[in-house]
């Protein structure tokens, strides 16, 4: 069982007492447009990584689908997602590559279990 000062578990819920937020967002990219992503995606994700609210920010491609991206980004605290994207990096790659995705991009919040907050950069 996790750490309870690292988090509390109530009537079958979770109660984050956690100090990252990790999201994955996953985006669908038309396949004209992949290497055009790709490349916007790690120039944002290159000036991500010096934000001090960000621990880590990966971009992924799915092995059997090159449309197929998945960016995870963990943040250091609940106002970092805020300030990364009011940077300058953000709003060009937002605009940048809103043309090239085959559907609105989504995202799912997750709380950190394991490591622990320090083993992540």
């Amino acid at each position: 069982m996790p750490d309870q000062s690292r988090l509390a578990l109530r009537a079958g819920s979770v109660e984050k007492r956690v100090v990252l937020l990790i999201v994955h967002v996953h985006v669908q990219v038309r396949p004209e447009c992949v290497e055009a992503f790709r490349q916007a995606t790690l120039e944002n994700a290159r000036n991500s990584v010096k934000e001090p609210g960000i621990a880590r920010f990966d971009l992924l491609q799915q092995a059997d689908d090159p449309t197929q991206f998945v960016l995870v980004e963990v943040y250091r605290n609940a106002d970092a997602p805020a300030q990364h994207k009011a940077t300058a990096h953000y709003a060009k790659w937002r605009e940048v590559v809103a043309p090239m995705m085959a559907k609105p991009r989504d995202s799912v919040k997750l709380a950190n279990l394991f490591p622990d907050d320090g083993g992540w950069g």
